[in-house]
């Protein structure tokens, strides 16, 4: 079990907050992976009109915005430097990042935080023509030191607005972190339920995450089931570190609408063969799995094999601020690793299409613009 380092919000602190966001730099100082187009297709991916569907917004909260939320928060990090906090980076497995993914979430005290990280992840998902994302926010993270889901779903709702005035449309899912107990899911997801009325144009779902080895679906099926009562999404990390067991407790006891990350799905041909007949889609996230030692290397990455069996394979960032890459530089990536050509390309992104939460009219639209883009079709 982790400890969360604890920053209560200081009482003193309550006035609203000037914005310290300003535009974020394209060029990472240590980037896992190179963002320079190198071929035809990638350029045409590049241009490509996507999806996210596995983002979580405390995950792209990079070192240099910690640093200056941490300054204006007055809170003490952990780390001397932005160097130091990059230098950090070398996970061993998913527990190794989420202990440094908890620290540098301490920061984030006020709705004027959660607007500056999220208008920041913003920024980059339009650079990369996302044109639908479906963000993940954990406010058990928050609540714990005495931040309001209230404040963390209002900055984030903020930036959001704004981000759709500018091409970006987006949803919010309310994720639970599983090495806590139920009866703590339980009592988040209640103290929510006002906010999901307020907010329901946009906080559409629930979502399980953090530490997936020993703490399996079952653990969180009644909360679950109160959100399936309500008529909300429901989405859960399985079968990334977990073994495909998990998977079929997602499926079968939460009644997942998707299954995020779901990599090891491979290692159960009935499964395989139940995620492409049901077209239950998997929000894979390569470079996530490659930084978190889930493949020592992506040329043995799961998904193409995925692809081939037609499952609906989709491609996101996860944490991106810590995994080296935003949607483009995963699609580089996977392109480059499992040699993926311009249909398979396709797939994929028209996967995270079709399997995003919006309405018929809404996906048919953004297929369309897909179209136009990748086949030289009228968009409509």
């Amino acid at each position: 079990m982790r400890t969360h380092t604890r920053h209560k919000v200081p009482e003193s602190q309550t006035e609203p907050q000037q914005s310290i966001f300003t535009a974020p730099s394209m060029t990472d100082p240590e980037p896992l992976m190179t963002t320079t187009i190198r071929s035809p297709l990638a350029q045409k991916v590049a241009g490509a009109p996507k999806s996210e569907l596995h983002i979580h917004i405390e995950g792209s909260l990079e070192p240099e915005l910690i640093f200056q939320l941490a300054q204006r928060n007055h809170v003490q990090l952990p780390y001397a430097s932005i160097d130091t906090l990059r230098a950090a980076y070398a996970f061993t497995d998913l527990q190794s990042f989420l202990d440094i993914y908890y620290a540098g979430a301490s920061v984030l005290l006020h709705e004027q935080d959660f607007y500056d990280m999220t208008m920041a992840y913003a920024e980059r998902a339009l650079a990369d023509n996302v044109v639908h994302t479906e963000i993940f926010f954990d406010p058990q993270t928050h609540t714990e030191r005495g931040v309001p889901i209230a404040t963390a779903v209002a900055g984030i709702e903020r930036a959001l607005a704004e981000a759709e005035q500018r091409g970006l449309s987006s949803k919010l899912i309310l994720c639970f972190l599983r090495h806590l107990s139920e009866a703590d899911a339980l009592a988040t997801f209640e103290a929510a339920l006002p906010l999901f009325e307020q907010y329901q144009h946009r906080l559409i779902g629930v979502g399980l995450d953090s530490s997936e080895r020993g703490h399996p679906p079952s653990k969180f099926e009644r909360v679950f089931a109160k959100a399936r009562a309500l008529g909300l999404k429901l989405v859960a990390h399985a079968g990334e570190e977990g073994p495909p067991s998990y998977i079929y407790e997602a499926l079968d006891l939460l009644k997942v609408d998707r299954v995020d990350h779901g990599v090891r799905s491979i290692e159960d041909p009935a499964l395989v063969a139940r995620l492409a007949d049901t077209r239950v889609a998997l929000t894979v996230c390569p470079l996530s799995n490659l930084k978190l030692c889930v493949f020592d290397d992506l040329t043995k990455h799961t998904l193409k094999a995925l692809l081939d069996k037609g499952v609906a394979v989709t491609v996101n960032s996860d944490d991106p601020a810590y995994f080296g890459g935003y949607v483009n530089d995963n699609y580089f990536a996977t392109l480059d690793a499992l040699q993926l050509n311009d249909a398979e390309l396709y797939t994929i992104i028209r996967n995270g299409f079709e399997a995003s939460f919006v309405t018929p009219a809404e996906r048919a639209a953004l297929i369309a613009r897909l179209d136009a883009h990748w086949h030289g079709k009228p968009a409509h």
